[in-house]
C-alpha cells in the first residue's frame, strides 16, 4: 500500500496534469494542424476561456472546501489560481504578439476603441499583483489582513472576465451568460454569509 506521502505526490501530479491538459491539447492541435481556418483567433479565444474557467474554479475551491467538507482541496487553490494567471497571460501574449505583432499604436487604439479590450486589460492588471503575492516568500512579508483584502480582488477580476467575454461575443451569447451566472453564484455564496454576519452583529 502506498504511503500517505506518495499518495499526496500522486494527487499533486494529477492536479498539475489536469491544469496543464488544456494547454497540452492546444499544442497538440497546433502540431497536427487542427486549429481551424483562423488559428490565431482560435488560440486567443481558447486561452481566454480557460483563464476564465480556472478563475471560476479558484473561487469554487474555497466553497467546496468549506461546504462540501473537502478541506484538502485548499492545498491546490494557489496552484489553480496561478494556472488561471498563466492562461490569461498567454491569452494576452497571443493578442499582443500574434494578433497585433506588438504594434503598440494599433494596440493602444484597439484598447481605446473596444470596451471589452479595455476591461480585459484592466482585469489582467489587477491579476498581476495577486500572482506575485501568491509566492510564499512574498506572502510572509505581508500582513495577513492586507493579503486577504488584496486577494478578494479575484471576485472583481472574475466579474470583469465574464463581462469581457460577453462583450466579445457578437452573436450567440449563451456561453458568456452561463459563465456570468456561475460567477454571480460564486460571488453571492461569498457575500451573502458575510452580509448575514454583519446583520447579526448589528
Amino acid at each position: 500500500m502506498p504511503s500517505r506521502a506518495h499518495a499526496l505526490k500522486l494527487e499533486s501530479a494529477l492536479v498539475w496534469l489536469a491544469c496543464a491538459a488544456p494547454l497540452i491539447l492546444l499544442l497538440y492541435w497546433g502540431f497536427t494542424a487542427r486549429l481551424t481556418a483562423n488559428p490565431v483567433e482560435f488560440v486567443l479565444r481558447d486561452l481566454g476561456l480557460w483563464g476564465l474557467r480556472f478563475l471560476c474554479l479558484t473561487l469554487a475551491v474555497t466553497l467546496l472546501a468549506k461546504y462540501a467538507n473537502m478541506p484538502r482541496l485548499m492545498r491546490y487553490r494557489r496552484r489553480i489560481g496561478l494556472w488561471a494567471f498563466a492562461y490569461v497571460a498567454l491569452h494576452l501574449t497571443v493578442y499582443l504578439g500574434a494578433a497585433h505583432e506588438f504594434d503598440w499604436a494599433e494596440i493602444g487604439a484597439d484598447i481605446a476603441k473596444r470596451p471589452y479590450i479595455t476591461i480585459g486589460m484592466a482585469a489582467f492588471a489587477l491579476l498581476v499583483p495577486l500572482a506575485v503575492t501568491s509566492a510564499h516568500a512574498v506572502r510572509r512579508k505581508m500582513k495577513p489582513r492586507s493579503w486577504r483584502r488584496l486577494h478578494r480582488l479575484v471576485y472583481l477580476i472574475a466579474v470583469m472576465g465574464a463581462v469581457h467575454y460577453f462583450l466579445l461575443v457578437k452573436a450567440d451569447t449563451r456561453s458568456p451568460i452561463l459563465y456570468g451566472a456561475i460567477v454571480a453564484v460564486l460571488l453571492a455564496a461569498r457575500l451573502l454569509p458575510a452580509a448575514r454576519r454583519r446583520v447579526g452583529r448589528a
